[in-house]
């Protein structure tokens, strides 16, 4: 219970800091998004998510997948060092040192009020050296052209980044069941890249889930 000694002496409670009413900030004149940091932020129409696919599949074919997962890392080590900033400052506690609750409600929130969907970890696998992370209604799932394979490339870019810098270990990250293919959510496997090679070409066959996690803990 908080006392009113502490209400005094903080001056504030702190709220959800990401909530979309108090974090996004619009300007119809000038046409702009801010957050509530005045930092600049980009509405990504579905034309543009698609062209992103096509483009790129017209220029790099095949390669067109490491592309946008190099850009997913690229784009996850700033989101690392945005998110850790902002967190850190208003909740004055060092994102490293956060409880795991607290952390989780601040991704899950940052992540929806972006518009990237829902997110959420399973950690059951911890013990294993594996991180799952599950998505649901992602936007690269809805918009990209259907390959057989999971698609969120940029988002298992910015996955494997994002908690490398968390962890402070370099992770990689398999995207094993996507929203394209008929799934219900967007599983994305973390871990060492020399345990994850393995189920890259299940994944590429369009192994069951339950089949590539088997052959994952076998290994």
């Amino acid at each position: 219970m908080i006392s009113v000694s502490d209400l005094v002496a903080n001056k504030r409670i702190p709220s959800n800091y990401f909530a979309t009413d108090v974090y996004v900030r619009s300007d119809l004149e000038l046409g702009l998004l801010e957050n509530r940091r005045n930092d600049r932020l980009l509405a990504m129409p579905e034309p543009l998510l698609k062209a992103i696919y096509s483009g790129l599949d017209k220029e790099t074919g095949q390669a067109a997948r490491l592309v946008l997962y190099n850009c997913g890392r690229w784009w996850g080590k700033n989101f690392y060092a945005r998110f850790s900033e902002e967190v850190s400052d208003y909740y004055e506690t060092p994102l490293a040192e956060m409880k795991m609750l607290d952390f989780l409600q601040c991704l899950q929130q940052c992540w929806k009020t972006h518009g990237w969907g829902k997110i959420d970890l399973d950690k059951n696998y911890i013990g294993q050296g594996f991180l799952i992370v599950k998505t649901w209604n992602a936007p690269f799932a809805s918009h990209s052209p259907k390959l057989g394979v999971p698609v969120c490339f940029l988002d298992a870019g910015v996955f494997s980044s994002f908690f490398s810098q968390l962890s402070g270990k370099d992770l990689y990250c398999v995207q094993i069941s996507c929203e394209s293919l008929g799934a219900e959510c967007n599983d994305f496997v973390l871990g060492l890249e020399k345990r994850l090679s393995p189920i890259e070409p299940l994944v590429e066959n369009g192994e069951s889930q339950d089949r590539i996690m088997e052959k994952l803990l076998q290994n």
